[in-house]
Parts: structure tokens; sequence; C-alpha cells
């Protein structure tokens, strides 16, 4: 095993490192292997300038997978072709043609989502009103806005082909809430421990398109008022992001750790 971890790394470089570094430090403690500027054999891919170095090295983690959950134009298009129940997401390359459909489709709202925001930073409501934003990423992302009495957001992890874990976030009762349930946005997480069966199956799907199966991830699904689990998008780490271990609750932070240590050395082992 020494010889394999020496094979291995934290791969962590470039002038945006300094934003994944607490995360690689904790990675190298828990795996036992180097943070290096350079790719090893097997990496953990965190950050590289030369996004061509990533997609060459070996990744525990895909760079397809990290594309995909870093834009969610990608989301949509592949979650539509694999016909993942997530609410309805339609692209539109112009901006007259995504108030077109609206128009047409009044009995459901509609928001429009910033492609590559973290936090849900940039996401508004549609309306037939609006103007065109300024300097906004195409195509656009026009969504099904699932309008829920208590805001609250779902998520479950895979690491090594198993789902494990489920929270929830939600805003503390009492404090201002927004439509968009996100941590930045101030919804804090609560441990539910076992996910129901049918959000385990519609994540899963989600986790095989994206090609984050076999490595890590999350998926952040909602109850639609029709009581079907709807997946909200995906998320893992590596160039643009990483997910979110901020839980609240060490024990489970602890727990989330270890599935990845252990899916990273079955893929290491794997991939020789």
């Amino acid at each position: 095993m020494n010889l394999l971890r020496n094979q291995c790394c934290v791969l962590n470089a470039g002038a945006g490192s300094w934003a994944f570094e607490p995360l690689a430090n904790e990675l190298s403690m828990a795996l036992e292997i180097d943070v290096s500027e350079k790719p090893h054999d097997f990496n953990y891919v965190l950050h590289v300038e030369d996004h061509k170095v990533a997609q060459s090295c070996k990744s525990f983690i895909p760079f397809e997978a990290i594309q995909y959950a870093s834009d969610k134009r990608s989301l949509a298009a592949i979650f539509n072709e694999h016909r993942i129940q997530t609410p309805q997401t339609v692209l539109f390359s112009g901006f007259e043609d995504a108030k077109n459909f609206i128009r047409s489709n009044t009995c459901t709202q509609w928001c429009l989502k910033y492609p590559t925001s973290c936090g849900a930073n940039g996401h508004r409501m549609l309306r037939e009103s609006d103007s065109e934003p300024a300097n906004w990423p195409k195509p656009y992302v026009v969504q099904e806005f699932v309008a829920l009495a208590e805001p609250e957001v779902y998520r479950t992890y895979c690491a090594g082909g198993e789902i494990f874990g489920w929270v929830v976030r939600r805003f503390p009762k009492g404090a201002k809430t927004s439509p968009w349930v996100a941590h930045a946005q101030g919804a804090r997480y609560e441990n539910l421990h076992e996910p129901p069966m049918a959000a385990m199956q519609v994540a899963e799907q989600a986790f095989q398109a994206v090609k984050l199966w076999n490595a890590f991830g999350c998926a952040d699904l909602i109850r639609s008022q029709d009581n079907r689990w709807l997946v909200l998008e995906v998320g893992t780490d590596g160039l643009f992001n990483h997910v979110d271990r901020d839980i609240g609750d060490s024990a489970f932070e602890n727990i989330l750790l270890q599935k990845i240590v252990k899916a990273f050395w079955q893929e290491a082992v794997r991939r020789r």
C-alpha cells in the first residue's frame, strides 16, 4: 500500500488553488498522500490552471463529471437525455424565445438559473415583463419553479457505487428566507440519516448519468407537489467548486470523509 500511496496525490496547483487548500490538506491527511502541484499516476484533482492536465491525468473524479457539475446547461442537457426526474428544464438560445415559452405556459412559475453559479448566486424568477439580462451566458436555463410551503432541499451522497446520507437544508425558524435554499443564502443543514428508497433511485440515476457513481458527489433533490422526488443538480469536487462539508454534524462529516477514502482507494487499486 505504501508503494501505491507514493503513486497517488491530491492535485492542487495554480492561482486558484488557495480556494481548495483546506480541503486539499484534509484529504491529504485522510488518504495519507501528498498534496502536489504535478499529477501523479492517480489523482484526487482539486485545481490546476490548465484543464488539459486534469483531462489527461488519471482522476478519481472523472473530468467529464466535474464539467457536468460545474454548468447547469450541461446538467440540463444530460438529465433530459437520460430522462432523469427533474423540474421541467428547457434551454433557449434567445431571451425572447424563453419569454415566449413562459407566455405559453402560464400555469407554471419559471426561474432563470445562472448556469455556473454556486450557492444560487444570480438565480431569479422569470416573468414576461423582464428585460434581457446583460452578459448572461447562453443558452438560457429556464426551469420550473416548484413552490414549497416550507422551502427545503434534500441532499444525498454517493461514493464508490454506494448512496449514503440524507440531509436537508432549511432556513432557521424566524430567519429571513429566500426562494433559493442554499447554505450561502442562510439555510442550514439537518441530518435525517436514511434517504427514502424513491429518492435513492432517482439520485442513483443522476449519478450514473453524469459519471459520478464510482467516484464521489452529492445530489440535491426536492419533493414535488405530487410527491415525486426531483433532482435539482449534482455536485462534486474539482476545478470550479467542491462539495460543502459544513453539515454541522461532526459524526456525519467523519463518515463522509471515510466513505471518500474507501472509494478513492477502491478506484486506485482498480485502475493500477
